[in-house]
């Protein structure tokens, strides 16, 4: 072959390789958003705003305790084994300094970064009192990963579910529309401090779970066993829940979520928890079971006792509403009566 012949090949050679190791460099870049996917839009991508303020430019205030690494946090949570059929009695993890907490051990996985980011994101949305699309979330978050979309969500939504007791509902599946409701049935933007700030409903779901395994009285140790396991400590601040004893002892206590009271005749004093009234008011012993099941990865049934007496408890509760609603139509029914007789209680 002429030796110009030869040369030419190597520099078309060259060339190749050349764009094949820059295409390669940007396949390793997983969270450079794939240009024109979407139309442009005001919004800017969610990877490139700071956590302490909102997606889309609204106030500051709005705080998500800073890289939620979802992955590793729930994780945590799933270690807490805390009812029957997987017993406490085994090896504690052991102690974690808070130098070492979650948000500086975030996933190197892309699909899981993708998780963590979309925690992130909902968690605004929620604070923002707004829905969210799948339009919005592939063109906010997940970029190039959107064939990955319902690996994202549903990890995403487990996370939400073990760590905040939020849970993603789709209300409108042409649009694919979303939003995240609170697993506390009752006033629950009103709950659990103030409604900017990141629910606590998950660690309340949480310790309601263990009093529920234990009798439905657990002791301050049985509790802070099971917390210890999630790495939160009496005298360590935590990246998510702040001042975890406080919120247990104190304020979840003064909103009746809990009680928390003195072991009869303990000396030194012990104390134990129990379900508080606004507790049996805004869940039910079932929706805990179901709550627990969960982060043991498996369904109520797997624990039979507790499982009756969730059961028990349903049937308790629909012959409750049952009798009030035959109370009410009763109490209609003669107000309908005197009304139409002409009778009345006014003077």
């Amino acid at each position: 072959m002429p030796r110009g012949q030869k040369s030419k090949l190597r520099a078309r050679e060259k060339r190749r390789q050349a764009r094949q190791e820059s295409s390669d460099r940007v396949e390793a870049q997983p969270t450079e958003p794939e240009k024109e996917e979407f139309p442009s839009s005001p919004s800017p991508s969610f990877e490139d705003v700071p956590q302490s303020s909102a997606a889309t430019g609204t106030s500051s205030s709005l705080q998500v305790p800073g890289k939620i690494c979802s992955t590793t946090v729930a994780a945590s949570v799933s270690d807490a084994k805390f009812s029957e059929g997987a017993t406490d009695q085994g090896e504690e993890k052991p102690k974690v300094p808070q130098s070492q907490d979650t948000t500086k051990r975030c996933p190197k996985d892309p699909v899981d970064k993708k998780v963590a980011l979309l925690v992130n994101y909902l968690l605004v949305k929620y604070q923002m009192k707004e829905p969210v699309t799948k339009r919005e979330m592939l063109r906010n978050v997940i970029h190039k990963y959107k064939n990955h979309f319902s690996e994202i969500l549903r990890k995403a939504s487990e996370h939400l579910e073990l760590l905040f007791g939020l849970d993603v509902k789709e209300t409108d599946p042409n649009k694919g529309t979303y939003v995240l409701v609170n697993k506390m049935e009752l006033g629950s933007d009103e709950k659990l401090g103030d409604d900017r700030e990141i629910p606590k409903t998950g660690l309340l779901m949480i310790v309601l779970g263990v009093i529920l395994t234990k009798g439905n009285c657990a002791t301050e140790e049985q509790v802070w066993k099971v917390l210890n396991m999630m790495e939160l400590y009496e005298e360590k601040k935590d990246t998510i829940y702040g001042d975890v004893k406080q919120l247990i002892t104190k304020d979840l206590v003064q909103e009746k979520y809990l009680e928390y009271r003195q072991v009869a005749n303990s000396d030194p004093p012990r104390y134990e928890f129990l379900w508080g009234p606004r507790a049996y008011t805004e869940t039910t012993k079932m929706k805990v079971l179901e709550f627990v099941a969960k982060i043991h990865n498996t369904v109520p049934a797997a624990f039979p006792s507790l499982y009756k007496e969730a059961l028990r408890d349903e049937e308790e509760r629909a012959q409750a509403r049952a009798s009030a609603r035959a109370h009410t139509a009763a109490l209609a029914s003669a107000h309908s009566w005197a009304t139409a007789r002409g009778f009345s209680c006014t003077k």
